[in-house]
């Protein structure tokens, strides 16, 4: 067992510091050295780090200038340059459901619902800087990855145990099922270290995951527990190639992450609850697996549409699962979701098969940046699969109530007719907008008929490509989409082996 652990330096929300003092009160300066007792060295000596910067949450009054909080990727400008970098729920919990425990305490975004979670989770690349050799300190870190890979999980055990032993006030911040959680929260952190030099884009994702932090309970001194447990797990098992170059290397990584994770935790709390209460109002069952929620929140909630949510039930507290906009902001403020029940999915099931008007659930804010741009006038490519036609819902409503006369083509794809179960709005959709196709795809004998259709219409280059659904049709459908020419800089899709900002 673990012998109880020092105080750390905590992060402030008034400190003048800049973050890049490193003198004896540093992050990891312990105020007093604990003792070491027989069994227990590795521990004690994790505790004694070297100083470094500290992380310091920004003056209320100032969003500071290490990472300046913006709006996210929520902008209809980003969503040109971020193609894949969304990261929405449309079909309940999928495969993740099997992993109850969403995001807790510094958690990334979830998986998306219905979609398999990526072996290896990566910030996404689509606005890399060119390239140029990596820093010393990336170097560092890449080894330190190298080395513990193959032992990951027990990386990832020891992480825990450190923390809630070490921390166990913040075990509460967690699902009570812990194997739920997994490694979401360490490989989020080492995600990030990994792409210590790609600033832009690590930029917007530690931004995204410092805003959805505040509906855990995240404050800022909970980062240096958190970093504390890392160096001493990383130190643990790279045993081999540890030193106190690399150390220091991931000590300055992580202040860095923190900090960028703070300031925009800080600056949206000038803006924005950390969560909304949402009253269910209405819920329509429309196959014996999906169904269409409309909520009302308990104070106006922004939102572009073609963004999503997260969601967390009364049933399942601590769990949260992300879900598109099935409409373009309405003006009576109300917010409809399409919701697929899945095996094992825990968030998705309540949704579906409990939920009943009246129930109250909880909104995490608004991320994502598959939105229109509407300073063009391209035409829109939707491919929607499943559920996934609710943000492509979404986006045909946006066109029309900017007054737009823009081409939309809607290829609404399914595996059987009853998974059709929205076409009849479409349709409809498509009687009250000239400018507006809508053509269902169904497969037929176990084959994907989506791509061949995509490749029987067009050309498509000159328009503006949006995929939204299964892991399945969204690799196929952007593996076609470029295959004929569509440029990938105009694909926005739903991420299914990215991390993103999420959110």
């Amino acid at each position: 067992m673990f012998e109880a652990r020092h105080t750390m330096d905590a992060p402030t929300t008034t400190s003048a510091d800049n973050g890049t003092s490193g003198g004896g009160g540093g992050w990891f300066t312990p105020r007093k050295q604990p003792a070491t007792t027989p069994g227990t060295e590795q521990e004690a000596t994790e505790g004694r780090r070297l100083a470094a910067m500290r992380p310091v949450g920004r003056n209320s009054t100032s969003e500071g200038t290490a990472a300046p909080a913006q709006d996210g990727d929520s902008g209809p400008g980003a969503a040109r340059q971020a193609a894949g970098r969304d990261h929405p729920q449309h079909a309940g919990d999928g495969a993740t459901a099997a992993q109850p425990g969403a995001s807790s305490v510094m958690a990334p975004p979830e998986p998306a619902a219905g979609h398999v979670p990526p072996p290896q989770l990566q910030v996404p690349t689509q606005r890399t800087a060119p390239a140029q050799p990596a820093s010393p300190d990336a170097v560092l870190i890449r080894r330190t990855m190298a080395e513990v890979g193959p032992v990951a999980d027990q990386v990832t055990s020891y992480f825990y145990a450190l923390l809630f032993v070490r921390h166990p006030d913040l075990r509460s911040l967690f699902p009570a099922a812990m194997d739920t959680q997994r490694d979401r929260l360490l490989r989020a952190l080492l995600t990030a270290a990994e792409h210590i030099d790609n600033k832009p884009v690590l930029v917007d994702y530690l931004q995204n995951l410092g805003r959805g932090h505040r509906k855990y309970g995240t404050r800022p001194e909970h980062y240096p527990a958190v970093g504390e447990c890392l160096i001493g797990a990383l130190s643990k098992y790279a045993a081999g190639v540890w030193n106190p170059e690399m150390e220091a290397a991931w000590v300055r990584a992580y202040t860095t992450i923190s900090q960028v994770m703070i300031d925009a935790a800080a600056a949206d709390e000038l803006r924005a609850p950390a969560w909304w209460y949402a009253e269910v109002v209405s819920h329509e069952l429309r196959t014996s697996d999906v169904a269409v929620l409309t909520v009302r929140p308990d104070q106006p909630y922004p939102f572009l549409a073609g963004q999503y949510t997260s969601v967390e039930t009364p049933w399942w507290p601590r769990i949260w699962r992300h879900y598109s906009f099935a409409s373009a902001p309405r003006s009576d403020g109300l917010l409809t979701f399409h919701v697929k029940a899945v095996p094992a999915g825990w968030v998705s099931n309540a949704l579906v098969h409990r939920a009943r008007p009246g129930d109250i659930i909880r909104l995490g804010p608004p991320g994502g940046s598959m939105t229109v741009d509407h300073t063009t006038d391209s035409g829109l490519l939707c491919l929607g699969g499943g559920t996934g036609i609710a943000p492509i819902k979404a986006l045909v409503e946006d066109v029309a109530e900017h007054g737009e006369r823009r081409s939309v083509e809607v290829f609404y794809g399914a595996r059987t007719d009853q998974d059709l179960y929205d076409i009849d709005t479409m349709l409809r959709l498509k009687q009250s907008h000239p400018w507006l196709e809508v053509r269902p795809v169904v497969d037929r004998q176990g084959l994907l008929q989506l791509p061949e259709a995509i490749r029987e219409y067009g050309p498509w280059n000159e328009y503006d490509a949006y995929v939204s659904g299964p892991p399945g049709m969204i690799r196929s459908g952007v593996d076609v989409l470029r295959d004929i020419g569509v440029p990938v800089n105009r694909i926005r899709h739903d991420s299914v082996e990215e991390l993103v900002a999420a959110i």
